[in-house]
């Protein structure tokens, strides 16, 4: 026991590192990265497909999935002008930094606005491993049950937004929405909530001006630190 504790131990202390070089480059890129973690049958493919499609022309994005074994979500990211590419893990239960960080290796030159990472459909592995990004997402669907944020608090507490997909179900299934995201809040009080359906559209507007917003705050903070830098030249 251990030993496989001493293991995991190393595992996340050489992810974090990876993941800390990551994040430089990708701060230094101005690029927003978003992990998309959930359960599997969430959505998560589906909402990037309208996230693809809903986003202002002119935006520079890219995708990332990651699957157990089969190469299919790529060709259905793909016909929207965006590279995506598919991690196959393998067996592992969730992407890890280095992972990324490979797939990334030859958009070096390639100044992105956006990155979006789709993770393994998973909630307990994902949790503990930080990929660079800037923000964790996860989804909860009304077919999962309420107690689902109790049941796996880490992610929930990392997670800065939670979107509760395929809504569009909510009179069909015995699922009480506001005990969901109240037990979301129970595990993070500011945990930010949208509600969203990818068959009727419904807060759909509300996630992409999200992302703008946060890809706003990430330029500002990108041109700061281009000017903080440029300033002795300047003067």
């Amino acid at each position: 026991m251990t030993s496989k504790v001493t293991l995991e131990h190393n595992n996340l202390r050489e992810n974090d590192l990876v993941a800390t070089r990551l994040r430089k480059w990708l701060r230094d890129k101005g690029t927003l990265a978003i992990n998309l973690i959930s359960s599997p049958g969430c959505g998560k493919t589906t909402l990037l497909e309208k996230t693809l499609e809903m986003l202002p022309l002119g935006t520079r994005a890219a995708v990332l999935t990651g699957d157990l074994q089969i190469d299919k979500d790529p060709g259905r990211l793909g016909r929207y002008g965006y590279p995506a590419r598919q991690i196959i893990t393998a067996g592992a239960c969730h992407l890890d930094a280095r992972m990324v960080e490979n797939q990334l290796a030859d958009w070096r030159d390639e100044r992105l606005d956006l990155l979006l990472i789709e993770n393994v459909s998973n909630l307990v592995c994902p949790a503990s491993y930080d990929l660079g990004e800037d923000a964790k997402i996860v989804l909860l669907s009304p077919t999962e049950g309420e107690d689902k944020p109790l049941k796996y608090p880490v992610i929930f507490c990392k997670a800065e937004l939670m979107i509760l997909n395929k809504i569009d179900l909510l009179p069909f299934v015995p699922f009480d929405a506001a005990l969901a995201m109240d037990n979301a809040r129970q595990m993070k009080p500011n945990i930010e909530i949208i509600e969203t359906s990818c068959i009727t559209g419904a807060g759909l507007e509300q996630w992409v001006a999200w992302l703008a917003g946060r890809a706003i705050r990430k330029k500002a903070t990108f041109n700061a630190a281009a000017t903080t830098h440029l300033r002795p030249i300047l003067m």
